[in-house]
């Protein structure tokens, strides 16, 4: 019966220990940003809708709609995850603190569509003293920010690549268009990087010098490094960069 017992335990146990990884996605803001990200895909379809042929048009839409689609993109992105992190409560009890709620509550902030709208032009220069300065110097070291950010736009400008080898194929064979764009991956870190200090200043500009301070604790340690690579990891997953339209399975029914 003991011996029962324990096999009955460890079952038991092990739906919880999944759910670490599905809660972390969901305390670091992952479904909501994923959200963001769809407003975003939106403008940029209609921004090239005058721009490009109707049917070329049609066939973006069509692509980014099935390669962006919430189900696939959140199946994807925490599957990355669960493949890059061993082990994710220190990241989970970290997005669940205070602290980590109210990070995630700027990132979300930042990145609505009112906001990038408010914002398209620049951000405004933020004041900070020399100490907050310098925080914010380690925590853009510590954070894969620019990396980040230029996946996202290799993302949206892929949809667009694939669309066109669609309409014009032999235009650029294989998966050339993709390799076209992950050269332009370092031109796009540096163009992010150029401005990231005043960027995080103005995105974590809410948060206390002492809440600062505990943001980079964390992102320094050695369980942050760990969870920001893996993100970085899952927002490629994700996003599927790097890969064609024609290679991605079909969207999952469900997660």
């Amino acid at each position: 019966m003991r011996a029962l017992a324990v096999v009955l335990t460890l079952l038991l146990s092990l739906p919880a220990l999944a759910d670490d990884y599905l809660q972390l996605y969901q305390a670091a803001g992952w479904p909501q940003q994923r959200m963001h990200f769809s407003d975003a895909l939106q403008a940029a379809q209609e921004r090239y809708r005058n721009s490009l042929p109707p049917a070329v048009h049609q066939a973006l839409v069509n692509n980014s709609n099935q390669r962006f689609a919430a189900a696939a993109v959140d199946q994807r992105a925490q599957q990355g995850l669960r493949n890059s992190l061993e082990q994710p409560a220190a990241a989970l009890q970290f997005f669940q603190s205070p602290v980590g709620r109210k990070i995630v509550d700027a990132e979300l902030l930042a990145t609505r569509s009112d906001q990038l709208a408010r914002f398209a032009n620049g951000l405004p220069r933020s004041d900070a003293s020399a100490t907050r300065r310098l925080q914010i110097r380690h925590l853009a070291q510590a954070l894969p920010a620019k990396e980040a950010g230029a996946e996202v736009s290799l993302a949206l400008a892929g949809v667009a690549a694939d669309s066109l080898s669609q309409m014009l194929p032999g235009l650029l064979g294989g998966d050339s268009t993709q390799a076209l764009l992950s050269g332009q991956r370092q031109r796009l870190m540096e163009q992010i990087g150029a401005d990231l200090d005043n960027t995080l200043l103005h995105v974590y500009r809410e948060l206390s010098d002492a809440e600062l301070e505990e943001f980079v604790s964390f992102a320094q340690s050695d369980a942050g490094k760990t969870y920001y690579q893996a993100a970085l990891a899952a927002i490629r997953s994700g996003l599927a960069v790097g890969q064609s339209s024609a290679n991605l399975a079909p969207a999952p029914s469900g997660i």
